[in-house]
């Protein structure tokens, strides 16, 4: 019988896109030409109207506390069409400026120079690289690859998501829904979507750890030759900024802060013998990837709760009635550069195994407003290779720059991993952690994160990152890395940064793997253990200290380095957790990861306050004798009224910035990767000068050094300001709220752009199924018309955890509003 599976399909495509990769005749690069110079053409899937496309769909939305609301659909298409309706009830600003990104005309509706003012994956870049970048990568060509790819039953229900969306759009669009949704309700960029803006926003999430990071880089990158004839506002000088700020950062998202935390306890280590899980994603509380929590259910084939990005039609991370599932961002490297060798006298050409290769052109045009209102074209030609798009790195060095002898490629895994979304749809109907764990090995897809879960009535706790990872091994990075390569590693351990002149030096194929140049399941790392896993954005190597993992190739991560100070903390509440009496609970564990500790001031405050704050030092100094009188008195945690944490907030960023070998008494040894580095020993004078700095820091703020925690860190919400808890990663804080810009002139806190806990879960599983509490502190919906506006925010700042309602019997006692809608079926225009 004719094999037409999902993963079937996967390999004729896989053998397609290897075809067109391959040194090709002349009949090749001339598909190869014409499938790329598709990109510069408007995409044939538009759509100018609101009525739905599909149909027809039936789906009730009942909604519970907080505003989650529990879709409840009998086919797939009806549960995208409840999912899309409730998304845009809550978020549709918000997703309708994000459909425009991702189509690439924010410059027609916001100005080429202008910048969102949320950041995301992709960062903060200005409109018009925004624009070309998304134009370039996430073309017609890409779109189609990515449908194409995909199940009936997935493309059904972006389908229904796609006429949910606009269902709601249109009724706010024709005065519906009256005081909701003002930044946009009359806006010309709230349009209809059309099922390429779905794929097109799947798309972005992939390259959010690769690609996505090089917005700027991309958009900018041209050959030496015709970078004087760029358009003036794009010269590199420019740029340098905006290049920086999406140069290859630790982070997806380029801001610290942006990372999570997660512990699995197996059943040796808990009060019943039950596999218990925490998953804490420190992420974005604004923009378009913003965590959406809900729970979608067709009778007999999908229940699962949990969160998705806004213009995600399913869940990410969450749980069902058999297994639980969280992530945290992994430290394997999911993209790699290459060094191409140019012609002499041509830039647009390479050489490749010793014969010339031309890069493709791509000539793009996007439409951009001037300040008057009127509308003009700017056109770049950009480039792509063999490897994928040429990139200016010029902005982190001169050497790194494209010249008459060099270029730079990109080469993203996860531009060809199609499985990701897949994925998740089948994590939501796993029906064991067995099943869980077969599911991920087998579509090794999951595109940047590392994967806790736990199973009901299996005493494991389970870790993996297998995933999307280019097969670079040890002894091909070895081989095959340039001087060049080896100066970057400096920055981005384990990258593959490699000779793009050598077929040899390519990312290895294995039949093993999910797709070419992709590494094999059975070379990550994974760990199964009855007593615990955790990750807080450290390498694979410490997921269980008393079982570290080693032996993988350097692009999966690093192992023999130092950790930070979250991870340590993180390995200390597990301890203290199954120390205490009754092994750990669901109770315990709620309290414990709302731990507002700064792990810098645990480990170092009595030791730098023991050579600052002598009698001889403090006697005639007031401001030195009153900062030390302050922090000695603190106890160490961030809560939202302690007086000193924003005091050693700075002062920690300051010591932070000496070198590890003058601040630590004891330097870090491998052997004792959470116990050390230890001690202070930077001299008194150098110590005193860093107090001194923090000391001016706060009060040029105008904030005094015993202020309360929360008069620097606190969110707006309505009239109300709303006081938070915890810190940076820099400090230590297991509990992140990680405030951008907490001494600027207007003190706006968390307020711009803040990013820390968003969806936390503690899951655990009885004879009867799930049992889960869960916090959104960011709130269901971005529309301060909303009654969901504030409410999990207040929630969170309160550490009032929310017992989820599952089960129907539970879902209909706590429903506080029912909507059920229906759409009869429309021709396709």
């Amino acid at each position: 019988m004719p094999d037409f599976s999902f993963a079937h399909r996967l390999r004729q495509l896989h053998r397609q896109l290897d075809a067109l990769r391959a040194p090709a005749a002349l009949g090749g690069a001339l598909a190869v030409a014409l499938l790329l110079q598709s990109c510069a053409t408007p995409s044939r899937d538009t759509q100018t109207s609101f009525a739905p496309q599909g149909g027809p769909y039936q789906v009730d939305i009942r909604r519970t506390a907080l505003g989650i609301p529990h879709v409840k659909a009998d086919d797939w298409g009806s549960l995208g069409y409840g999912y899309g309706y409730s998304q845009a009830e809550d978020n549709l600003c918000t997703m309708a400026e994000a459909f425009v990104t991702y189509r690439g005309e924010r410059s027609r509706y916001f100005g080429p120079q202008a910048r969102p003012e949320t950041g995301a994956t992709f960062g903060q870049p200005d409109n018009l690289d925004a624009d070309f970048f998304f134009r370039f990568v996430a073309d017609d060509a890409a779109v189609a690859r990515y449908r194409d790819s995909q199940t009936p039953t997935m493309r059904k229900l972006i389908d229904g998501f796609v006429d949910g969306y606009n269902r709601y759009a249109g009724e706010v669009r024709a005065g519906d829904h009256a005081g909701a949704h003002a930044a946009c309700r009359g806006a010309a960029w709230l349009t209809p979507i059309a099922r390429a803006d779905v794929y097109r926003r799947l798309y972005a999430a992939n390259l959010a750890g690769g690609e996505a990071r090089f917005v700027a880089a991309i958009a900018t990158a041209q050959p030496p030759a015709a970078q004087a004839a760029a358009e003036p506002h794009a010269a590199i000088g420019q740029r340098a900024e905006t290049l920086a700020a999406t140069a290859p950062l630790e982070y997806v998202g380029g801001q610290a802060g942006i990372g999570s935390n997660a512990l699995a306890f197996g059943a040796d280590a808990t009060h019943d013998g039950r596999a218990l899980l925490f998953g804490n994603p420190h992420w974005f509380w604004t923009g378009p990837d913003r965590f959406y929590q809900a729970q979608l259910t067709i009778p007999g084939q999908l229940d699962v709760s949990g969160v998705s990005f806004l213009g995600v039609p399913l869940i990410v991370m969450g749980f069902n009635q058999n297994v639980a599932w969280t992530h945290t961002v992994s430290s394997a490297k999911r993209f790699g550069v290459f060094q191409l060798k140019l012609v002499p006298g041509a830039p647009t050409r390479y050489v490749y195994d010793g014969h010339e290769e031309a890069m493709t052109p791509v000539r793009l045009n996007v439409q951009a407003r001037a300040a008057d209102g009127t509308l003009h074209t700017v056109t770049r030609t950009l480039y792509r290779s063999r490897f994928g798009p040429l990139v200016n790195l010029g902005a982190l060095s001169p050497a790194l720059g494209w010249n008459a002898q060099q270029a730079f490629a990109l080469r993203d895994i996860n531009a060809d991993n199609f499985r990701v979304f897949e994925n998740f749809l089948d994590w939501g109907q796993a029906r064991s952690l067995d099943d869980f764990i077969a599911i991920q090995k087998r579509n090794a897809a999951v595109p940047w994160v590392n994967t806790f879960a736990i199973g009901r009535g299996d005493p494991r706790a389970w870790y993996a990152d297998i995933g999307a990872v280019p097969d670079v091994s040890a002894a091909l990075a070895q081989r095959c890395t340039p001087p060049l390569g080896h100066a970057v590693a400096a920055r981005m351990p384990g990258l593959p940064f490699l000779d793009g002149s050598r077929s040899d030096c390519d990312w290895q194929s294995n039949a093993q793997a999910a797709q070419p140049g992709a590494m094999p399941a059975a070379d990550l790392p994974s760990l199964a253990r009855r007593d615990y896993v955790g990750n807080f954005n450290g390498s694979y190597w410490l997921t269980n200290p008393a079982a570290p993992l080693t032996g993988f190739a350097p692009v999966v991560g690093e192992t023999g380095t130092a950790q930070s100070l979250r991870t340590r903390l993180g390995h200390e509440i597990a301890a203290q957790q199954m120390a205490q009496p009754g092994r750990v609970n669901p109770a315990s564990l709620m309290q414990s990861v709302l731990d507002s500790r700064a792990m810098s001031a645990v480990l170092f405050k009595d030791a730098v306050l023991a050579r600052v704050c002598t009698p001889a030092a403090t006697a005639h100094d007031a401001d030195l004798h009153e900062a030390c009188s302050v922090l000695a008195a603190w106890n160490d945690e961030g809560s939202a009224n302690a007086r000193g944490a924003t005091l050693w907030d700075v002062y920690w960023k300051q010591l932070a910035a000496i070198p590890a070998q003058q601040l630590y008494a004891v330097p870090f040894d491998p052997q004792q990767p959470l116990t050390t580095p230890a001690g202070i020993a930077a001299d008194p004078a150098t110590l005193t000068a860093a107090l001194r700095k923090a000391i001016a820091t706060l009060r040029a703020a105008g904030l005094a050094l015993d202020a309360p925690h929360d008069a620097a860190l606190y969110v707006q919400r309505d009239d109300a300001r709303i006081g938070l808890y915890g810190g940076c990663d820099a400090e230590g804080y297991f509990t992140a709220a990680c405030a951008m810009h907490p001494f600027d002139k207007e003190a706006e806190s968390m307020n711009r752009n803040p990013n820390g806990n968003t969806y936390l879960q503690v899951v655990s599983f009885d004879d009867h199924g799930v049992l889960a509490h869960t916090l959104i502190a960011s709130s269901e919906s971005d529309d301060p018309a909303s009654p969901h506006y504030a409410d999990g925010v207040r929630a969170y700042a309160a550490q009032r955890w929310l017992a989820v309602p599952f089960t129907e019997e539970a879902i209909t006692r706590d429903t506080q509003s029912r909507r059920v809608l229906s759409s009869p079926s429309t021709q396709m225009q």
